[in-house]
């Protein structure tokens, strides 16, 4: 049986050159249950790891490890990936270390315990509590029954991330942070640890150049590294520099090999600067959910390949919903160009522990992440998970809220930060906002008061019977202009033709407002029970009634000054000619001239062929970042239900495209309602 996800786990922070992976068939031994074998890196609930158990609380691994003889004279690391919740590692019957926290990497140094070339035994003891209220989980369910179950999935327990030994020098570089901000070069520190890390010379080599920087007596260092003819990092040229870190010389030294960008992300008033250039983020929440194996991708090919649906889908970010996704997504992000919201998990409940148990993930999450250029966000608290739904009303939690902004801005000032996604906000780099609505009238009010600040607040329904009024806002001393506003989780629909029908209506109310700075489309793929995504759960597209999610999603839209009615009926047939005002909303750096097109098709027809005559025209100019005055295209009336098409052309190619639905109006079916 071949090893599941074999693939090094860290390119980002490369030392594949020996290495060896433990992943694959462990013994596995469950409280009060028969011993049996589970298939690592999956969690003990789901189907790949042969064991599938919900709500089992502690479980042993054990596996027969044996160190490579060539690995002789060099240190040995263990690493593990992410267990969820407390890990107590021994080797040969010793105590390496116990780990808390579901969702960060850590590593031990197991040089003294083990001899190459001989077998030890590696065990693994596993806590993972049923009731996760006042731990960070996230998404996952929790017994009892916390107030985010009805949006809760299969926990994820035990081993759920890849895990491997590496051989390092006697003296290695533990951790090196990187940051290209300057655009110029990077400044570069980190830690030598092991046999001589004080004043250890480290020697980092960028495009052939060396500098030598040395450790003091703790074996920190500091410097700077300058490139040559610096090459930014973008999505339209997402270019890695390979940094080689050295400790030592010859066959014992240590190298590792990360990567990093030159790039900086900026917030200018109420602005988002990326490399000096304005950026507008069309972005989409992902889970990182699979149906048979959970958190954990079941490959490598099916991890990156979300990042790729993503981009054809037209997004230019992803979220990553409460959960620290593996390296090799992020590394697979930096290649592509794909910006990259990242938080952490939340607890459930709040209490001083649990707050502080939050606020424990960040510096991992700083020091195994913080170099990737795609991050351009980092989120913390959602929507007032773990702060029980109560910034405004609490001045404990929301101190809660700004000592965690504090916390992450004292580990990593080179990027904005949420400190709590969707309400309340107390300090924030960003004003983001979570609103659902199904009513296309309600939302286009509701969205134009929202971003001209007539309304600092939206409807919530927390349940059936519980809906609340949540505010950009949980303190009055907030400033109310000169922070970027931007929507992080918006969506309606029930059936995938409804969901698709908002898509387009709902996207383009959020663009007609110049003064947002993006937004995040909730979601990617549905998850188990939560049927909200563009894609279902295998990844397979959806019935989107002739939509393209791309063209909603595009630099450059059409924005139409319609409210529709109904999915696949927008406005009533029209019996005589009909005026259509149609706006543009262009993110790109140029400006963009060309011809608006209007025509009628069949219903449910795709874009008319090119050599088609269209039934109206209009010249368009469109300057960046900033919605056009309305253009009309008056177009005949059609013989019976049709669809409109309406496209921008510009250098010869479409640019934009959208479509309006003319169809019967029916009045919903409500024949035998109780009456009174």
């Amino acid at each position: 049986m071949s090893v599941p996800k074999p693939e090094y786990p860290r390119p980002d922070f490369d030392r594949s050159e020996r290495w060896l992976t433990l992943n694959g068939d462990w013994g596995f031994e469950p409280e009060g249950g028969e011993p049996t074998t589970i298939v690592v890196p999956f969690a003990w609930e789901t189907a790949a790891s042969g064991v599938r158990r919900t709500w089992l609380e502690r479980a042993v691994y054990r596996r027969s490890v044996t160190v490579p003889p060539a690995w002789d004279g060099r240190r040995v690391i263990l690493s593990f990936g992410a267990v969820h919740h407390v890990a107590r590692v021994l080797l040969g019957g010793v105590v390496v270390g116990v780990h808390t926290g579901g969702y960060t990497s850590f590593e031990f140094d197991v040089t003294e315990l083990v001899t190459p070339g001989e077998p030890v035994e590696l065990v693994v003891e596993v806590d993972a509590p049923a009731d996760k209220r006042e731990i960070p989980h996230g998404k996952q369910r929790s017994i009892p029954r916390d107030d985010y179950d009805g949006v809760s999935f299969t926990p994820t327990s035990g081993i759920w991330q890849s895990v491997w030994l590496e051989a390092r020098g006697r003296s290695y570089v533990e951790s090196a942070a990187i940051r290209g901000d300057s655009l110029t070069g990077f400044a570069v520190s980190g830690r030598v640890v092991g046999d001589a890390p004080a004043g250890a010379a480290v020697v980092v080599t960028v495009d052939g150049r060396e500098t030598t920087i040395a450790a003091d007596a703790d074996g920190r260092f500091d410097g700077t590294v300058t490139v040559d003819a610096p090459r930014l990092w973008s999505p339209a040229d997402p270019h890695l520099y390979a940094i080689e870190f050295r400790v030592g010389d010859g066959e014992a030294a240590d190298r590792v090999v990360a990567t990093a960008g030159l790039r900086s992300i900026e917030v200018r008033g109420e602005q988002l600067f990326l490399n000096g250039r304005r950026l507008y983020l069309r972005g989409v929440l992902d889970q990182g959910y699979w149906p048979d194996s959970g958190l954990t991708a079941p490959d490598d090919a099916s991890l990156v390949r979300d990042l790729d649906l993503a981009e054809e889908l037209g997004f230019n970010l992803v979220r990553k919903h409460l959960k620290f996704e593996e390296p090799r997504w992020l590394h697979a992000a930096d290649r592509m160009g794909m910006l990259v919201w990242a938080e952490p998990a939340c607890p459930s409940r709040f209490t001083p522990d649990a707050a502080s148990a939050f606020e424990e993930q960040l510096p991992e999450l700083v020091r195994r992440d913080g170099n990737h250029p795609s991050i351009v966000v980092w989120g913390l608290y959602n929507e007032e998970w773990g702060l029980d739904w109560d910034i405004p009303g609490s001045q404990e939690r929301a101190e809660a809220a700004v000592h965690a902004y504090d916390t992450m801005r004292a580990l990593d000032d080179s990027r904005p930060i949420v400190e709590n996604s969707g309400w309340a906000h107390v300090r924030s780099d960003l004003v983001d906002w979570h609103y659902y609505d199904e009513d296309p009238a309600a939302w286009a009010s509701n969205v134009a008061a929202l971003a001209s600040g007539e309304k600092e607040s939206f409807e919530v329904k927390l349940g059936p019977d519980f809906v609340v009024d949540k505010s950009f806002y949980g303190s009055a001393d907030f400033p109310r202009t000169g922070v970027p506003i931007l929507n992080s989780e918006f969506g309606a629909g029930f059936t995938s033709l409804e969901r698709a029908w908002h898509v387009r209506w709902q996207t383009q109310e959020i663009r007609r407002h110049d003064r947002f700075a993006g937004y995040v489309y909730t979601e990617l793929t549905d998850v188990e029970h939560e049927m909200a995504g563009l894609l279902d759960a295998d990844r397979r597209r959806k019935d989107w009634g002739g939509l393209n999610p791309a063209d909603s999603n595009a630099e450059t839209v059409l924005v139409v000054d319609i409210v529709p009615q109904r999915a696949g009926a927008d406005i009533p047939i029209p019996t005589s000619p009909l005026g259509v005002d149609v706006r543009v909303s262009h993110h790109g750096d140029a400006p963009v001239d060309g011809i608006l097109h209007a025509a009628w098709s069949a219903a449910g027809s795709p874009l008319p062929a090119a050599d088609e005559a269209p039934d109206a025209r209009a010249d368009v100019s469109a300057a960046p970042f900033a919605v056009t005055e309305p253009v009309t295209v008056t177009v005949p009336p059609p013989p019976g239900a049709a669809r409109l098409h309406l496209w921008l052309e510009a250098d010869g190619r479409c640019v934009a495209r959208t479509f309006v639905d003319a169809a019967v109006i029916e009045r919903p079916n409500r024949r035998g309602a109780r009456q009174g």
